[in-house]
């Protein structure tokens, strides 16, 4: 018995536009694209059933932390790659079978920036007479991959530091990205001039040189620059701001730029030259503005100014009795304090005016005013009475506004007498301590303040601490004391604590009380769903699990089928529900656990059958079309049968092909008494197919009591399933041989294996795909070779004997195509030729070409139509001297 019950099989294949690939000392493929570029890699899985597949990826050496996508698809494409997208890329095949199977191939995207150039000059000697006056150094920065080579260039003479006494080439420490700094030391009149720095990749990815030039001359300076206002402006909502950026000094002329923080530039913000005007700013354009002067000449000239746009926010009272004496009332005879404050732009900028009885107040011995109490929240003001009398019980005003500013002002007043102030009595009402609501309903937490003047608000927060209110705030104010909460979810349950606000009332000591929210919800039962497979005549056990419930006491469990009540006595409502029955034909269907409690109802729902599970189709058949007689082909369709001995035993299977909603078959195949066993392979071959259609193929068990469910899928005629492809990357060299009757041999090589022996520049560098690691077939030239020697390599036998093309197009014919490689000025001749055997073997040339073709490999192909068995024939002829190589790979014999 053959098991095809096979892990996952998952290797990586790539496409696009990739500059090289290759394998590092770990045996990890490494790929190599330039920035911009499509990354095309797709992952060919093995297995059985067929595995699911999932990309993944690591952050590469460009990225700021790790990062992972998830792609579930067999070709992984990325259109316009950028540097940040390098890394390592894991392609996961898993089928429940064994260890899912990962392979992973590395990443790497080179590009090369515009360099940056920056000059920057002492001021006096650093290192005694090494660092001279007028000392100048021209720093080249640029970011790249693969590192970056430099060459420094006045005007257009090449600079050498070995041929000038005046200049110093050096890398300095700790920079970011590749940086390269040209020192001129004690500056030459011939050391004014253009600079410039040229950065190369050499030509990886064909990404061309970047350059960057400056002209140095003695009036060189760095950019000075001087704004039109103060280092803060506040102004009010809807005024225009101007402010304007002069560059006082600076050569070259200085570029201008300006930016904010935080954020970018207001959408409404205009630059116009040196100038940024900010039309009707709002409290949201406030910031810091940031213009920048740059020449690249020393360091950036930078100026701030921090704008504020005035507001005014909540103007609050706070009346505090004398706190010397712990009181929490007003009484005669003691201390009392007004304070008022007020959340304003800019804080220290409001100014705090009080009233008694409509008139302005200054301090005295009985009244005395803090304008920034320090007891309080910075920006308070407070009005404090001392030893308070009768004359003192009054109305007072607090008026807060912006001196000379369009804002308008605020205005609070507290009345202070014997009946108007008194501390607050905190309640929930009757029956409010615990607040029942079914989840998905809306609720009220209300506690009230029963008695005080002036009533304060109620800030309701969670007892527990690291518990948000339902709206995502710490804390929520409520004027009258009532929370209201909608569309309650099990997760806001718990307590919630109410508490007075010390603001807009008296600041004393909190009155706090707590309500329970207690948030009802149906049964959570497990599992929500379940297929269950039995033979017939067997007991089925089918469980409902409550995992969680609120209220926790359950009020009835029923069971149904297709929708019908079963009658059964009530269950026990402290135990699992459960049911138990005998399987029959008669009594297939979905069965439902209806649990309910006062909440609601919720069901566990069970699809009980004997039919059996689907079959598993096998998609690594190798070489599963056959070609027949005339435009004919058959399909050798394979398949398992998922857990055969979990239903009654499979006695055969429906199949069902199909051509455009079409029935071409539909028949029973019979096992003839042989049930399937777990992992054994099932075929059956599908005959008088037309070429070069496709069809749908519906496949489903059968038992002596039902049917299982029909699983489909495309069968296809395919020329790629018939074709020969040789890399030459096996010692065997995929089944080529050496003409025994020609002069020499071809020889296997790759540009790591050359053998030392050999003459100068035998063989390319890479194969053809571009990697030193591919091998290549070659001829060797050298004595003892002379002009005109022979080295033959046949291709397998290829028998067509038995094979004809489509109706009325005779011969079948093949495709022939291969890479070749032929540079020297004494290159000779290589042949390809056809070798057809019959009664006698008859030669005939295809394919030729003589001389240096250039340094890079290239492809040819053409169609043959044999007449019976053949094979394909390289044949290298050695030119008039050894300064010229022959080279083949990738041959293949393709028919069509």
């Amino acid at each position: 018995t053959i098991y095809v019950y096979s892990p996952a099989n998952a290797q990586i294949v790539h496409s696009g536009a990739a500059c090289n690939v290759k394998d590092d000392n770990i045996s990890e493929r490494i790929y190599t694209i330039k920035e911009g570029d499509t990354l095309v890699l797709q992952c060919i899985v093995k297995g059985h059933p067929r595995p699911q597949i999932r990309w993944t990826k690591t952050a590469g050496s460009a990225s700021d932390k790790f990062q992972e996508t998830s792609i579930y698809n067999e070709t992984l494409r990325i259109e316009g790659i950028q540097r940040v997208q390098g890394g390592r890329y894991y392609c996961k095949a898993d089928n429940g079978v064994g260890v899912a199977a990962i392979k992973s191939i590395r990443v790497d995207v080179q590009y090369l920036d515009a360099p940056s150039l920056t000059v920057h000059q002492t001021i006096s000697d650093v290192r005694g007479s090494y660092y001279q006056e007028k000392t100048v150094f021209l720093r080249c920065t640029v970011n790249s991959n693969p590192p970056a080579r430099f060459i420094w260039k006045r005007g257009n003479m090449l600079i050498e530091q070995s041929k000038d006494n005046g200049v110093d080439i050096y890398e300095p420490l700790y920079t970011q990205g590749e940086t390269k700094v040209l020192k001129l030391k004690n500056l030459r009149p011939k050391d004014f001039a253009d600079y410039t720095c040229q950065v190369s990749v050499r030509n990886v990815c064909n990404i061309e040189d970047k350059s960057v030039t400056f002209r140095l001359t003695n009036s060189t300076s760095p950019p000075m620059i001087r704004l039109s206002v103060n280092d803060t402006v506040v102004v009010d909502p809807g005024q225009d701001v101007y402010i304007s950026c002069d560059v006082t000094a600076g050569l070259p002329q200085p570029t201008v730029t300006w930016s904010r923080y935080p954020g970018p530039l207001p959408l409404s913000a205009q630059v116009r030259g040196k100038t940024l005007i900010l039309r009707a700013v709002t409290p949201s354009d406030a910031g810091f503005y940031n213009c920048t002067a740059v020449n690249n000449v020393g360091n950036p000239a930078r100026k701030n100014v921090n704008l504020v746009v005035r507001t005014m926010g909540n103007l609050t009272f706070q009346i505090t009795p004398d706190s010397n004496k712990d009181s929490e009332t007003i009484q005669m005879g003691r201390d009392l304090k007004l304070s008022c404050h007020v959340d304003a732009t800019p804080q220290d900028k409001v100014n705090y005016t009080w009233y008694k009885n409509g008139a302005p107040v200054f301090t005295s011995d009985s009244l005395i005013l803090l304008r920034a109490d320090p007891d309080m929240a910075p920006g308070t003001s407070s009005l404090e009475i001392v030893d308070m009398k009768f004359r003192d019980l009054a109305t007072y005003s607090c008026v807060a506004n912006f001196p000379g500013s369009q804002v308008p002002e605020l205005r609070v007043d507290v009345n202070i007498s014997q009946n108007s102030v008194s501390p607050p009595v905190l309640s929930v009402p009757q029956g409010g301590q615990v607040v029942n609501v079914r989840e998905g309903g809306n609720a009220e937490l209300v506690c009230l303040v029963v008695d005080g003047k002036p009533r304060p608000p109620i800030l309701w927060s969670r007892v527990e601490k690291d518990l948000l209110m339902p709206s995502g705030a710490t804390m929520v104010e409520t004027p009258d004391g009532r929370l209201r909460i909608r569309n309650v979810s099990r997760d806001m349950m718990g307590a919630y604590r109410c508490q007075t606000a010390p603001y807009n009332g008296l600041n004393i000591k909190r009155r706090e009380a707590q309500v329970q929210l207690n948030v009802q919800y149906p049964p959570i039962l497990d599992p929500v769903y379940q297929d269950v497979r039995s033979r017939n005549y067997q007991t089925v056990t089918l469980r409902c699990t409550v995992l969680r419930s609120n209220p926790p006491r359950l009020t009835y469990i029923r069971w149904f089928r297709n929708g019908d009540q079963i009658r059964m006595p009530m269950p026990d409502l402290k135990e699992t529900p459960e049911l138990k029955f005998r399987l029959e034909p008669t009594n297939n269907g979905t069965y439902e656990c209806r649990v309910n409690n006062t909440a609601g109802i919720s069901s566990c729902t069970f699809n009980v059958s004997a039919q059996p599970y689907n079959a598993e189709f096998y998609f690594d058949t190798p070489n599963p079309v056959r070609i027949l007689k005339g435009n004919n082909y058959s399909y050798n369709l394979q398949w398992t049968q998922k857990d055969p001995d979990a239903t009654d035993p499979i006695i055969g299977y429906w199949i069902n092909v199909q051509k455009n909603k079409q029935n071409l078959v539909s028949e029973q195949i019979d096992l003839k008494g042989k049930e399937p066993e777990k992992g054994v392979l099932l075929s059956y071959v599908i005959s008088n197919l037309r070429i070069p259609l496709s069809y749908e193929v519906r496949l489903a068990p059968i038992t002596t009591y039902s049917t299982g469910g029909y699983v489909s899928r495309i069968i296809q005629y395919s020329e790629r399933k018939s074709y020969h492809v040789c890399g030459f990357e096996d010692e065997r060299i995929c089944g080529f041989s050496q003409d025994r009757s020609d002069i020499f041999d071809w020889t296997r090589q790759n540009h790591l294996t050359q053998n030392p022996k050999r003459s100068a520049n035998t063989g390319p560098e890479t194969d053809r795909s571009g990697t030193k690691e591919g091998y290549y077939m070659y001829i060797e030239a050298s004595r003892p070779r002379i002009q005109g020697d022979k080295a033959r390599l046949l291709s397998p036998l290829f028998n067509v004997s038995s094979v004809r093309g489509p109706k009325g197009s005779g011969r079948v014919p093949y495709c022939v195509s291969f890479y070749y490689h032929m540079k020297g000025k004494h290159i000779g001749t290589l042949n390809v030729l056809l070798r057809v055997r019959s009664i006698a073997s008859v030669d005939s040339v295809l394919w030729t070409k003589s001389g240096h073709q250039g340094p890079n490999w290239k492809r040819a192909f053409f169609d043959i139509s044999p007449s019976g068995p053949f094979q394909i024939v390289f044949e290298g002829v050695r030119g008039p001297s050894f300064e010229g190589k022959c080279k083949q790979e990738k041959h293949c014999s393709q028919r069509r």
